[in-house]
């Protein structure tokens, strides 16, 4: 089996920090995005990767060449972002007729992905939601078998979305339908969607069955980073950190290597890369980049990139009864 994780989008919503970096490597719970996903694929039993890159792909091939030297791994280019079913049509020559996992790149899925794999159906990863309009909608019977797959209806009739998890076996008439899609131009929302492609599947008879993941996070806003971070940070064993001088931690929080960190508060929900520095600051609910600088700051519900340099005021009082100040 081999795994596809498309990661050619530009991240438009999580911009400044994607104008340089690609969002699948945006920091996350002390890892990346991208880390997290083939992480958890590799402990499953994976071992070959084709990666549809595009916006700063050299980024990410170079990340995953460094970290994962023992993966046996493909880069495709998407010069052209046309939508996933595009972005999974050109991994056909290195796929031809095996099984694949497909994972969208932005999107952390926590589920039993040995029990994915081993399962003797395509399946497709879902999971109900309040508004299902901004997703692709599954609709299945009482077996839990699709009968429908619909990209973003504006009248769902169904509340279980689709979550980026796909397992097929079927690779030969998936391609053929995307392929087909492409031919005859057949587009939801301006892009060819992978969700079409499965429901031309499932209109030719191919069975899919609908898995329930545990939890989803959806990675593509700076709120949902945010929250998502503060839930895999409560969720990670607590690490061991050393001994910052006249600072308190408050867990859950991650700290890179060879941070320099003094007379700070950091926590909770708080992840900081490698190599930056924190001084006389207050940072919680927050995801701080590497080699970064950070004086005399207060930060809140903050998303900070890498190398970036913060200096904040620092004034010297002498206040009498009875005075109110507003330094805001």
């Amino acid at each position: 089996m081999k795994a596809i994780i498309p990661v050619a989008g530009a991240g438009t919503k999580l911009r400044p920090h994607t104008y340089t970096q690609p969002k699948a490597l945006i920091p996350l719970a002390g890892k990346t995005i991208l880390s997290i996903i083939i992480d958890q694929l590799v402990e499953a039993g994976i071992t070959e990767f084709v990666f549809v890159v595009g916006y700063l792909g050299e980024k990410i091939q170079h990340y995953v060449e460094q970290k994962y030297p023992q993966l046996t791994c493909h880069f495709v280019q998407q010069t052209s972002r046309e939508g996933t079913g595009h972005a999974i049509l050109l991994t056909r020559s290195i796929v031809q007729d095996d099984e694949v996992l497909i994972v969208l790149g932005d999107t952390i899925v926590e589920s039993n992905i040995k029990e994915v794999i081993a399962a003797p159906h395509s399946l497709l990863g879902v999971k109900k939601v309040d508004d299902p309009r901004n997703f692709g909608v599954g609709e299945m019977d009482e077996n839990h078998i699709f009968t429908r797959v619909v990209e973003k209806p504006q009248i769902p009739k169904s509340n279980m979305a689709l979550v980026g998890l796909y397992k097929i076996r079927e690779t030969v008439q998936l391609f053929d339908c995307l392929q087909d899609n492409v031919n005859n131009k057949i587009k939801s929302h301006d892009e060819y969607q992978l969700t079409d492609a499965l429901e031309c599947m499932i209109r030719h008879g191919v069975k899919m069955q609908a898995y329930k993941v545990s939890n989803w996070f959806d990675c593509g806003r700076k709120e949902t980073l945010l929250e998502t971070n503060a839930i895999l940070l409560k969720k990670q064993k607590p690490a061991e950190l050393p001994a910052f001088e006249n600072t308190i931690i408050i867990p859950p929080v991650s700290i890179g290597e060879n941070c320099n960190i003094k007379n700070t508060i950091i926590g909770p929900n708080v992840a900081i890369g490698d190599n930056t520095t924190v001084n006389y600051s207050i940072v919680k609910d927050s995801i701080v980049g590497s080699y970064s600088n950070l004086h005399e700051v207060v930060l809140k519900s903050s998303l900070i990139g890498s190398d970036a340099n913060i200096r904040g005021l620092s004034q010297s009082l002498n206040i009498g009864d009875n005075t109110e100040i507003d330094l805001g």
